[in-house]
């Protein structure tokens, strides 16, 4: 028997959040700037903008704000301002003796010149309605606006998958079932959405590909087996420590997977409420009377899953349901923000 091998890690990490956030703001800000703003708006202008609710829902990425426009200041002007990150993990350097104070001096220095000020009125995960104000942001214009689209389109964006969650766990509140998103998630923006997923009080399914064993029936097809029990028991050998789930289309692939295998998880894809209903009282009765020293897996819905079908496959019984139109089909909140002068 080979010896069992560690969890995965991913080979290759994602860019950091800060990364991919400047990424976004050049990608609107190109090689020579905002050119409207260094027509009509003189580099020393200072304004005053008011993010705003234009409907109810739950807001998401405000803590994104500070970030994203202290970045934006940095691409207006012609010296960089310090930022806020750097400084902690200066001080956190320093305190630990792996760098000296003289380094903190100086980001603490340039960072106390930095004219963005920004006061959240609202923090991420909190109902609003139509009205509210969310945020208020004063500082360099040009800044604002440079950072003005980018901030928006992530804030409204993430709010909406807040918003949309916070609908399908309202829906599944009087039972046990638990809502969680999937993989079908925008690309170097998953961290992001499923935090927004989070916020609407939704959980989270596994994060990549490296964490977790999700038997589907390609696998299987490229397993050259079609024998889910199977393929559970080889996972477990090769990865013990990694939660299993594996994918049965009918009762009897439920019966074979429970009787031959132990998998943490089963999903049950795209069963009938009635076959749902069906498959949860079976698996309860099965290690009743088994007394398997093994758990009993834990049951997931998935496929087709809907606003309108949610209540009644929560109402089955089942542990969890997957919904892949948590992340991929929903639509942005209406915030906006509106700009004064000082």
């Amino acid at each position: 028997m080979p010896p069992a091998q560690n969890p995965p890690t991913p080979p290759l990490e994602p860019p950091p959040l800060f990364d991919r956030l400047r990424g976004a703001l050049l990608e609107d800000y190109g090689m020579t700037g905002d050119v409207t703003s260094q027509a009509l708006v003189t580099e020393s202008r200072e304004a005053e903008a008011i993010l705003q609710a234009k409907a109810d829902g739950v807001v998401c990425g405000v803590k994104l704000l500070p970030l994203i426009f202290q970045m934006a200041e940095q691409l207006v002007s012609l010296q960089a301002a310090g930022r806020a990150w750097d400084l902690r993990d200066a001080q956190d350097a320093a305190a630990s003796g792996k760098a000296d104070w003289d380094a903190v001096m100086k980001l603490s220095d340039a960072h106390d010149k930095q004219t963005i000020r920004i006061n959240l009125l609202k923090k991420d995960g909190d109902r609003i309605v139509k009205g509210d104000a969310v945020a208020t942001l004063q500082g360099n214009a040009r800044a604002l606006l440079a950072g003005e689209r980018v901030a928006l389109n992530l804030v409204c964006h993430l709010s909406g998958i807040a918003t949309q969650t916070a609908e399908y766990v309202k829906r599944v509140a009087h039972t046990q079932a638990k809502v969680l998103d999937t993989r079908k998630t925008t690309p170097l923006w998953r961290d992001l959405e499923k935090y927004a997923v989070k916020c609407g009080g939704g959980e989270n399914h596994r994060r990549g590909l490296y964490d977790m064993v999700l038997i589907k029936d390609n696998h299987l097809a490229l397993w050259n087996a079609k024998d889910p029990a199977g393929a559970v028991n080889a996972a477990r050998q090769k990865f013990p420590q990694l939660p299993i789930e594996v994918e049965v289309t009918d009762i009897a692939g439920l019966q074979h997977v429970c009787t031959h295998a132990a998998p943490d998880f089963v999903l049950l894809d795209n069963f009938s409420v009635a076959a749902l209903r069906e498959a949860v009282v079976w698996t309860k009765n099965f290690f009743a009377a088994q007394k398997k020293d093994s758990p009993r897996p834990k049951l997931e819905a998935s496929g087709g899953v809907t606003l309108e079908t949610l209540s009644a496959i929560a109402e089955t019984g089942v542990d969890r349901i997957s919904v892949g139109a948590l992340t991929h089909s929903v639509k942005s909140l209406d915030l906006s923000l509106e700009f004064k002068n000082l």
